[in-house]
């Protein structure tokens, strides 16, 4: 029912999602990151409560909860009660982990969390990330009789890309859905973080993706988002138009209003109107090779909708077909023989 009433914003003029951060701060430093500043305070609840007021009032039916870290905001579970409280379809929210508890999971759930976003990078951490899956492997079990939707991202650059392909197996092996995307370039500090010489690497973990995602395996990614990495890397250009801020925008925690995580606003969130958004309904300059991949996926969606849903449709299909022939294989398997 939630796909169908979120239908009407790949046509009308509203914003679809919005991403709010709880906190700025952090409690690790991975060296690629920019969205993290541990000398900020938290900000007020009563003022992410207010964001949230507005977001919702502009039209948003989504609302993912970022960092920094979130879980290090003291009110995070009270955050998502007041999301969910306010009629948002998804509330979702991507963490570290690392603070995650068992009774945490617990009241995230209770409040109604729908969904939440492990980042996993490596097997074993180094000083560049320490979000590893030997870190949190043992919490992906907590998931299995919660009602929370888990998945595991990882980032793809030079010093992950080697174990990147071992922590997509692991992760299926624990029957949770996963995916590796290519590092975004550092807009915010007029700074490219460096693809080389991690580009090959980087292409065969797509390719790999690819072919895990064709067997029916629970790759986490849209088959057009995989295609336009694997375009970008290879330097080619797509045809599509940036909707950040728009139907996707973010809004920092301290309220101001960003296009994306990397492009960024003085404006305040609680001054936005409806014809602010409409008026970032173009082509941005900084659209080519964009690796902030939620705002790309759903630009693909919302240029085509039509040609991106059949896409993704032929795709759940085939991967339907493939787990029941998997069932009907197990089935054969354990019956009795008759002699």
């Amino acid at each position: 029912m939630s796909l169908i009433r979120q239908a009407p914003r790949l046509y009308d003029t509203k914003p679809w999602t919005a991403h709010l951060y709880l906190t700025d701060q952090c409690n690790l430093d991975c060296h690629y990151c920019n969205e993290y500043d541990n000398s900020l305070p938290h900000p007020d609840t009563d003022d992410l409560k207010k964001y949230l007021d507005k977001i919702r009032e502009l039209g948003c039916l989504r609302i993912g909860f970022q960092g920094g870290e979130p879980l290090m905001h003291p009110d995070v579970v009270e955050l998502v009660r007041y999301a969910k409280e306010l009629g948002f379809l998804k509330v979702s929210m991507s963490t570290n982990a690392f603070l995650l508890t068992k009774p945490m999971l617990a009241d995230l759930a209770d409040a109604g969390l729908d969904s939440l976003q492990i980042s996993v990078d490596r097997m074993t951490p180094i000083e560049a990330t320490r979000k590893s899956l030997k870190t949190v492997r043992h919490k992906l079990a907590w998931f299995e009789d919660s009602p929370i939707k888990l998945v595991v991202a990882g980032v793809l650059f030079h010093d992950s890309v080697d174990e990147a392909a071992r922590v997509i197996d692991e992760c299926l092996k624990e029957g949770v859905r996963v995916h590796c995307r290519v590092i975004h370039d550092d807009l915010v500090n007029d700074r490219k973080l460096r693809l080389y010489p991690a580009v090959d690497g980087m292409q065969r973990v797509l390719d790999y993706q690819e072919e895990l995602k064709r067997k029916g395996e629970a790759i986490h990614t849209s088959w057009r988002l995989l295609q336009y990495q694997k375009d970008m890397l290879a330097g080619k250009k797509n045809d599509w138009s940036c909707v950040a801020g728009y139907k996707y925008f973010f809004v920092s925690a301290q309220g101001q209003f960003w296009l994306c995580s990397q492009v960024r606003t003085d404006k305040h969130i609680l001054d936005i109107t409806p014809e602010d958004l409409t008026s970032y309904n173009h082509s941005k300059d900084c659209q080519d090779g964009c690796g902030v991949y939620c705002t790309v996926d759903m630009s693909l969606a919302v240029n085509d909708p039509i040609g991106y849903l059949v896409g993704e449709a032929k795709g759940i299909v085939r991967n339907g077909l493939i787990q029941l022939r998997r069932k009907a294989t197990r089935l054969t398997e354990r019956a009795p023989v008759r002699g």
